[in-house]
C-alpha cells in the first residue's frame, strides 16, 4: 500500500510557502494526490503522463501548479516515488527562482535512499 512522507525541507516550505501563492500550492498539492492516486491504483512512474509532470535525473518527479486556474505563477513539487518500498516522497517545492537548487536538493536526497536501499542489500 502507497503512502506519502513529506521530508523535513518539505515541511520547512510548506510552512514558509507565500500566502500570495496559496493557489498555487494547493494546484500542487491536488496534482501530487493524482499522482499518488494513480500510483495506488498500479500505474507504474513511465505511465504517468500527466500535463503537470516534469521527470527530472535520478527518478525525481517535478508536480507542477497546472491545472490550477489562469494567472499562476510557475511553482513545482518535488517527489520521488520508492517503487519497492512504495513510498511517494515529497521532498521538497519552490518556484523558478529556486528551481536549480531545488532539482540538486532532491537528486541527493534520492541518492541518499538508493545508498541506504544498496546498504541494506535491497
Amino acid at each position: 500500500m502507497w503512502r506519502m512522507v513529506p521530508t523535513d525541507e518539505y515541511q520547512r516550505r510548506i510552512k514558509k510557502w507565500p500566502k500570495k501563492y496559496k493557489r498555487e500550492l494547493g494546484a500542487m498539492i491536488g496534482n501530487t494526490r493524482k499522482v499518488f492516486l494513480a500510483l495506488c491504483g498500479d500505474a507504474s512512474v513511465e505511465s504517468l503522463h500527466f500535463g503537470f509532470i516534469h521527470f527530472e535525473p535520478g527518478g525525481v518527479l517535478a508536480i507542477d501548479q497546472k491545472g490550477g486556474g489562469t494567472g499562476l505563477k510557475q511553482t513545482r513539487l518535488y517527489a520521488y516515488p520508492h517503487l519497492r518500498e512504495q513510498i511517494l516522497y515529497l521532498i521538497t517545492m519552490g518556484d523558478k527562482k529556486s528551481q536549480s537548487d531545488d532539482i540538486a536538493h532532491a537528486k541527493a536526497f534520492v541518492d541518499g535512499v538508493k545508498r541506504s536501499d544498496e546498504e541494506r542489500g535491497q
